[in-house]
């Protein structure tokens, strides 16, 4: 499923997944990145790209002006203008979980659709 998983030091420390292509229709590419902190805030940022533009939504725990500490810009645009107040899990892996099955959800809705 992952075609390369690597820390990126540049800017704010995070993890980068890259994406198997072959998961998705279309020639698109899709990757992740996490960053965590040592009090339990989070941003999990999930972007797909193809010829149409870019596709991605973001999970975020962390104190903010324009949301709860817990909330969820949707797709398409992840924009902060379009976010959502949210309840996340305590435990990081089950917010992992709950990202990854979002994820597997999105990639069956794009095959459904071709």
């Amino acid at each position: 499923m992952f075609e390369s998983a690597e820390i990126v030091k540049e800017g704010k420390l995070h993890l980068r997944v890259e994406l198997s292509g072959d998961y998705y229709p279309n020639e698109a590419s899709a990757r992740f990145e996490i960053r965590w902190y040592r009090n339990d805030d989070f941003n999990f940022h999930y972007q797909e790209e193809r010829r149409g533009g870019a596709w991605k939504c973001r999970w975020d725990r962390h104190p903010n002006a324009h949301n709860s500490r817990d909330h969820f810009h949707p797709p398409p645009a992840a924009s902060r203008t379009d976010a959502e107040n949210a309840q996340w899990p305590d435990d990081h892996r089950n917010v992992s979980r709950l990202v990854l099955d979002h994820i597997e959800e999105r990639i069956e809705m794009l095959w459904e659709q071709q």
